[in-house]
């Protein structure tokens, strides 16, 4: 929890703290500063035009673990990341809570892209706040986050517009998979339409894939109009097919990519995920080090399964990234897998 020593050495605090108690401005439950309070010290260093790097922390999947594992142990992680992002930006800078499980921070130290990637990779580093395993009272939980960050002047000129750059930048990380930090580039994000990254409802996403699958007569033309139907939906860059033959198959462009001559191995359950390579490595070698080669970080993988007849392999594959697969997304590709199936196992034919 904050101290007066630590805030009132910033103008905003000492004005504010004036005659006030330090809890008046601290977020109950996790000691840092609260929303209104951060927001309007970020709108105090506008005007006093001090340089800063404004950023929102936004945990991954963490309804899961309040449904899960209990609000107690919710509250408990949202307690433990805030102490850890409070030390990690002691000296140059504070954090608070806009509510729920998204924080906010304040760093004055690092306005270049070089600094703030290296601010970035440590706060995911094996000793910083987010993707790393914490202990708790009752179990240990890996906790991962996306983060969006803007600065100004450097990326905006008031208030409400440096909110939006760095609301940008934490929709893009969400829509990329969560489990990642993104830092404000004006090329790359002033474009974005935020209400453009987020999905369709589960139904009409569906509906979508189910029309564009039925639009085809031939299997191979079925999926590449399903996959191109699930782009937006699911954020991906390719998706994958494994027939009889075992070869991984691009459904994008139809290139090989390597033989997955040990897949069976590791799909004990009909649909499989993650973000960790090594996790598949004892399990399928071959299979492993072709995704390694070709730069794939995070997959999903469901069988095509009719009944007790097996046809192959869907598989969402993303280079350079350890996104974190939703629910959703599970039973999304798991639907396209049954369609798929469906078809094959009416015309008596297999996938090559």
């Amino acid at each position: 929890m904050y101290t007066r020593e630590q805030l009132i050495q910033y103008s905003y605090f000492n004005h504010t703290l004036d005659g006030r108690r330090i809890a008046d401005v601290i977020d109950p439950l996790t000691g840092l500063i609260s929303k209104n309070h951060m927001i309007g010290f970020a709108k105090s260093l506008i005007e006093e035009n001090i340089p800063f790097t404004f950023g929102m922390i936004d945990l991954d999947n963490f309804k899961y673990i309040n449904d899960t594992y209990g609000h107690s142990t919710g509250d408990e992680v949202l307690t433990t990341i805030a102490r850890k992002l409070e030390i990690y930006l002691d000296g140059y800078g504070l954090a608070g809570r806009f509510g729920g499980d998204e924080y906010l921070f304040i760093n004055f130290r690092d306005l270049e892209y070089d600094d703030k990637k290296n601010f970035s990779i440590n706060m995911y580093g094996d000793h910083g706040v987010l993707r790393r395993s914490y202990k708790l009272q009752n179990y240990t939980l890996f906790v991962t986050g996306t983060t969006g960050m803007a600065t100004y002047p450097n990326n905006a000129k008031d208030y409400n517009e440096l909110f939006t750059m760095m609301d940008k930048t934490l929709y893009r990380g969400k829509s990329k998979g969560r489990n990642c930090y993104i830092i404000y580039v004006e090329e790359k994000h002033k474009d974005i339409e935020i209400i453009k990254l987020k999905n369709n409802t589960l139904y009409e996403t569906l509906k979508n894939l189910a029309s564009s699958f039925d639009s085809k007569t031939d299997i191979y033309e079925k999926m590449r109009a399903g996959y191109e139907s699930l782009i937006n939906d699911l954020h991906i860059t390719d998706m994958f097919f494994i027939g009889k033959s075992k070869q991984i198959i691009s459904i994008k462009d139809h290139r090989s990519i390597g033989l997955a001559k040990d897949i069976d191995s590791l799909m004990e359950k009909e649909i499989y995920s993650t973000n960790n390579l090594v996790d598949i490595e004892s399990k399928s070698p071959y299979f492993y080090q072709v995704l390694k080669d070709d730069a794939i970080e995070a997959i999903l993988i469901t069988k095509i399964t009719i009944g007790e007849k097996d046809y192959g392999y869907l598989i969402c594959a993303e280079p350079h990234t350890l996104r974190i697969w939703q629910e959703s997304e599970h039973a999304i590709l798991f639907m396209f897998a049954r369609m798929v199936g469906d078809f094959l196992s009416g015309k008596q034919i297999e996938l090559d």
